[in-house]
């Protein structure tokens, strides 16, 4: 059984993570989310859930409007190949969550099995505050750049910070 909300969030206080979260309507696309940009400070994101040639998962975090060219970002995140789309169903297997709510912190589902490599766009993680879905795509929570790397962490994972996007790239020394 996939972890709820309720249980993310005393995963998070027992983790000593500080967070703040925002009730809002459903939203299902980064374009559906622009008026909560203006009432929630932060980096606003969005996910990819990909996989490889050879079966490998990765998800994908990077600001909303960044750009990620799916036919080369393989190459920096160490795939076999390059990478396409996985389907909803492994998506609920592995995360726990559905198109529309995927966000790094569902993770908490991955603990066990460590099947999929976080990679966090380096641009993002130049944002003090990120904000991403608890789970359900009807609210966002705040978190700190540095206790979002401490929340993969603690599920077992160790997440790349790489330059995915065009914005990283382009920032990249």
């Amino acid at each position: 059984m996939p972890a709820t909300r309720d249980d993310l969030m005393r995963y998070l206080s027992e983790l000593g993570i500080v967070v703040t979260t925002v009730d809002h309507d459903p939203v299902f696309t980064v374009a559906e989310s622009g008026d909560l940009h203006d009432r929630i400070p932060g980096g606003h994101t969005k996910n990819l859930f990909v996989k490889d040639k050879k079966g490998r998962l990765f998800l994908i975090v990077a600001l909303h409007d960044a750009e990620i060219d799916l036919k080369k970002v393989h190459q920096i995140i160490g795939a076999q190949g390059r990478v396409s789309f996985g389907n909803a169903e492994l998506l609920m297997e592995v995360l726990g969550v559905e198109p529309g709510s995927v966000t790094p912190f569902s993770l908490i589902n991955d603990r066990d099995t460590h099947r999929v490599t976080p990679v966090f766009d380096a641009a993002m993680m130049e944002h003090a505050t990120l904000n991403y879905h608890p789970l359900k795509n009807d609210a966002t929570t705040a978190i700190s750049s540095e206790d979002l790397l401490a929340f993969a962490k603690a599920c077992g994972h160790e997440p790349q910070v790489l330059a995915v996007s065009g914005q990283a790239i382009a920032a990249a020394p």
